[in-house]
């Protein structure tokens, strides 16, 4: 194997480092509105502070960091942040800061009901209104599995405090019978060989161990790995953040890293709205296409732009991303899995190869290292060209996410097609409809289902404000009749999201919803559905008099009677298109010091 130390953060005190460029003054701390007074104020909070043991000069006048932890035994992705926020410390106290751990919400996919999406919001309000309410100059956010890394990103952006983003990284490659298995992915493909007969009930068992063998996020390219590497494409983050197993001592030298760069950036008022730009943005949504990402990522993008006041809509993802060619050849789309990502070079030696072909939209965008992104990646060894390949020998030609639209999804709908068939991409078909879940559920394992290969599966009821938490199941397994006839995709469409691990022709956030009265309410059995990847097209084709005529009859779903943050996420969610944030939490309000009540 080759010698990967020059690439990784072996020398990562390099990437920590910043340039002339970078901001010089030194703001004013915000935790000295605390602890920096000779007052009745200043003196009650030292006091209590000190009951920890803190020496009187640690109230010196430097920065106090909070390390904003998502660990959790429930999330078992992030169950190992004790020991990274550890070595974050080790760093903050490096650079003369002093670190403060606080917990908040742990929203983990893995075993979260009814779906971690439903409580991204809640966990963004979490982490702003502690860093707000709280003494803290900077943030470093420990974030893993999927809806962490966005409900952390989300609330910081509205405070627009200094932050640097830390993953958990990557559990190790998957292993069943000698060979690797994809975390996640295996599971949908074993699932499906279980319904078609090809392996039994022990065999179907006999992966559980085998797929999650070590701390960390899945190892494919889902949406935990998609929203590290948003993350290190956006510069909120050290270079080879979004690759370095979970289980690499190299992973806790980048937190070593991250907790020196925080105080310097805390010094420098280096906040998150100077590097979550609308260029940031663009560049991130290029990557995702080059690394085939998983289509959470159009969701969760957007509400960070909304949080921190950056446009960004739907078009954008075809404005920017179309024709960037997926060269990363990891599982679902592809073959290999996130060590091997690593061990090949990581998302620099992506950036890299984007950048010297003139396909990084803004080479020149600022991360939170003071460098520019370009700057970051110029010189990244790569080391694998099967797993990293070179722009003219592509996974896919062009692996951008597609933006569907039409009389079935006014205002879009996402389809990846790294994913995805190539023949299905253009198809016409009868739909097969599902009400809901649990009709799903009952209806398709009935043997005289009324379906065929060409058939359209539609499953209704499953978006923002439907199921509630628009839940990961728009990847609709597929009949057990066809499946034992050797059918291994059909045309899905529904208001649900999938799991980035999972893979298909899966047409998803369908929107406005079929709760919100969208018109994928009223999609029967039997009606004719076109869809065009090409052009961009979802067409339900049963005629203009009829299509009135049924959306004349439907009514939006009324919220549930019992209160609590269901109620309220349901009265308040915005749509797929708009990033399915709560709609009073759009924007950023700032950092401004609490009123004490002393």
């Amino acid at each position: 194997m080759a010698d990967l130390t020059a690439s990784h953060p072996d020398s990562a005190a390099d990437d920590a480092q910043t340039d002339d460029a970078a901001p010089k003054a030194t703001p004013a701390l915000r935790s000295t509105a605390w602890f920096g007074t000779a007052d009745k104020n200043g003196f009650m909070y030292r006091s209590w502070m000190k009951n920890q043991g803190i020496p009187n000069h640690e109230f010196d006048g430097r920065p106090i960091i909070g390390i904003c932890n998502t660990w959790s035994e429930l999330t078992p992705c992030n169950a190992h942040f004790r020991k990274l926020a550890e070595h974050v410390k080790r760093g903050v106290y490096e650079a003369g800061g002093f670190p403060v751990e606080f917990p908040v919400f742990s929203n983990g996919e893995s075993n979260l009901r009814p779906t971690a999406m439903l409580t991204r919001n809640l966990a963004a309000m979490d982490v702003e209104e502690a860093i707000r309410g709280n003494p803290i100059d900077a943030v470093v956010l420990l974030a893993g599995c999927d809806k962490t890394t966005p409900a952390l990103l989300m609330g910081a952006a509205s405070c627009d405090v200094p932050a640097i983003l830390v993953s958990g990284g990557p559990m190790l490659n998957g292993k069943l019978d000698g060979k690797d298995i994809g975390s996640g992915t295996a599971v949908w493909q074993l699932h499906e060989s279980l319904k078609a007969g090809d392996i039994d009930l022990h065999q179907f068992l006999s992966a559980e161990a085998g797929m999650s063998r070590s701390a960390g996020t899945c190892n494919t390219m889902g949406t935990a790995s998609t929203m590290a590497c948003m993350a290190e494409a956006l510069g909120v983050s050290l270079p080879h953040n979004a690759a370095i197993p979970a289980v690499d001592a190299r992973r806790y030298v980048l937190a070593h890293m991250s907790g020196i760069r925080i105080v310097e950036m805390a010094r420098q008022g280096l906040s998150l709205s100077k590097v979550l730009t609308r260029e940031a943005f663009e560049n991130a949504i290029r990557t995702n296409a080059a690394i085939g990402g998983s289509t959470n990522a159009v969701i969760h993008l957007k509400a960070i732009a909304g949080r921190i006041g950056v446009p960004l809509e739907l078009e954008d993802w075809t404005a920017v991303g179309r024709d960037t060619p997926t060269i990363v050849d990891l599982m679902p789309s592809g073959r290999f899995l996130m060590e091997e990502f690593y061990y090949a070079g990581g998302l620099p030696a992506v950036l890299r190869r984007l950048g010297e072909a003139g396909r990084l939209p803004h080479p020149q965008a600022l991360t939170v290292n003071g460098k520019a992104l370009w700057d970051n990646v110029k010189d990244a060894p790569l080391y694998n060209d099967e797993v990293i390949r070179p722009l003219d020998k592509p996974l896919l030609p062009d692996g951008s996410i597609r933006i569907l639209r039409g009389n079935l999804a006014p205002r879009g709908a996402v389809l990846k097609p790294s994913a995805a068939t190539p023949r299905l991409l253009r198809h016409r078909g009868r739909a097969v409809v599902f009400e809901n879940l649990e009709h799903y559920k009952a209806r398709i394992v009935d043997e005289s289902l009324d379906v065929d290969e060409d058939s359209v599966l539609v499953l209704k009821h499953c978006g923002p404000r439907g199921y509630p938490g628009m839940a990961e199941v728009g990847n609709m397994g597929l009949p057990p009749k066809l499946l034992r006839r050797g059918v291994k995709d059909m045309v899905r469409i529904s208001d649900a999201r999938m799991s980035g691990t999972a893979y298909g022709t899966v047409v998803l956030h369908v929107a406005p919803e079929a709760a919100a009265g969208g018109p994928l309410a009223i999609v029967r059995d039997g009606d004719w559905i076109e869809l065009d990847c090409e052009t961009g097209r979802l067409h339900l084709d049963i005629g203009d008099a009829e299509y009135a005529h049924r959306m004349a009859g439907i009514k939006p779903q009324q919220a549930p009677a019992e209160g609590g943050y269901r109620k309220l996420y349901v009265d308040h969610v915005l749509q797929a298109d708009e990033g399915c944030d709560l709609d009073f939490l759009v924007g950023c309000r700032g950092h401004a010091v609490p009123r004490h009540s002393h």
